[in-house]
């Protein structure tokens, strides 16, 4: 199979890299690695919505894959999904996309600037169509996420988003890969590792080092149990 792993930071999948096997070095943010008899391209895109689109459209235009997959750390608002709980994330959006209106804010759907199945969402969401046929991905918590510019950490502004969206958890970056997979109508999974609760900002409850681990074997089983 040829993978395509897309990853913000390169510490969030520097235990799974360790394991590959380099085929073609670094060519901008892309790099080639074999395993277990598959090809295994590596996206680190940056951070961010807008640098994940971006580099996630190019490549995706120029390389066909059987799968593509985004790896990554999230925040939880569920306390059934604690920190080191591994997610497949089905549905995501984009909380911030819309306008006020005094206390109260409308979505880019409510604005009647985008309906709500308009491609490529789905009942105003971005929706996974097929499960991936990966027996690793069908054994993870599926989940609700929605995608942010800027990280919840105001117990008012949680409360809102949690009221309007039910959101299980939150990154920056997966409903801008979902965009893009569902535009180019390639197959794809977001999978993300609970790092923290969201909360008011709390670095000591933080268990990045636990969700990094928890996410690397996950990833590094799904290409191998392919």
């Amino acid at each position: 199979m040829r993978f395509l792993l897309v990853t913000a930071t390169d510490l969030e999948l520097a235990p799974l890299v360790d394991r590959l096997t380099l085929v073609s070095p670094s060519s901008d943010s892309l790099r080639g690695f074999a395993h277990a008899s598959h090809h295994v391209d590596v996206l680190t895109t940056g951070v961010g919505m807008i640098a994940t689109a971006t580099w996630c459209a190019r490549v995706l235009a120029q390389q066909q894959y059987d799968l593509a997959v985004n790896l990554g750390v999230c925040g939880s608002f569920d306390p059934a999904c604690p920190p080191g709980t591994v997610v497949n994330v089905v549905t995501d959006c984009i909380p911030e996309l819309g306008a006020e209106d005094g206390d109260r804010f409308l979505t880019v759907q409510q604005l009647g600037l985008l309906g709500p199945d308009d491609p490529p969402f789905a009942g105003g969401r971005l929706v996974n169509p097929q499960a991936p046929a990966n027996r690793v991905i069908a054994t993870l918590r599926p989940g609700n996420g929605i995608t942010v510019y800027t990280v919840h950490g105001n117990d008012r502004s949680i409360a809102r988003v949690a009221e309007r969206f039910k959101p299980d958890v939150e990154s920056m970056e997966g409903a801008a890969f979902m965009y893009a997979c569902l535009v180019a109508g390639r197959h794809f999974a977001q999978v993300r590792a609970v790092s923290n609760m969201v909360e008011r900002r709390n670095r000591a409850a933080w268990r990045l080092a636990e969700a990094v681990a928890a996410l690397n074997d996950v990833a590094l089983r799904l290409i191998e149990e392919a």
